[in-house]
């Protein structure tokens, strides 16, 4: 079963990835915030992380730069409503930078394609 790791601040964003992406089939772990994504990651070793980008205490840009100094070859993608952080050159890294949407429709696209590229 594959892992994915989701990153987000706001409780119910994390409760619905938890549904959409169970019903899917993969494995999956919460984090609220960038420093517990930092734990989750080394202790969990998922295959894909679900990244949000403002957080308080560690941001999205924080969390990736921690995250690909452990591993480089970290997949994940970015799902925010912030479209500004798009031009910073550390989430270049990343796999896709998706704004939120109320539909996961894309977004589980997504996973899906970076999965398969695994």
């Amino acid at each position: 079963m594959e892992k994915i790791l989701c990153v987000d601040d706001d409780p119910s964003i994390l409760q619905l990835y938890q549904e959409e992406f169970s019903e899917d089939g993969y494995e999956v772990v919460l984090a609220a915030n960038g420093k517990e994504a930092l734990i989750k990651y080394q202790t969990e070793r998922p295959q894909l992380v679900i990244m949000d980008m403002r957080m308080p205490g560690m941001d999205g840009i924080e969390a990736l730069t921690a995250i690909f100094g452990k591993d480089r070859q970290a997949s994940i993608v970015i799902n925010t409503a912030f479209p500004q952080y798009r031009a910073n050159f550390m989430t270049w890294g990343a796999e896709t930078y998706l704004i939120k949407s109320s539909d996961l429709g894309e977004l589980k696209q997504k996973v899906r394609e970076v999965l398969d590229m695994r």
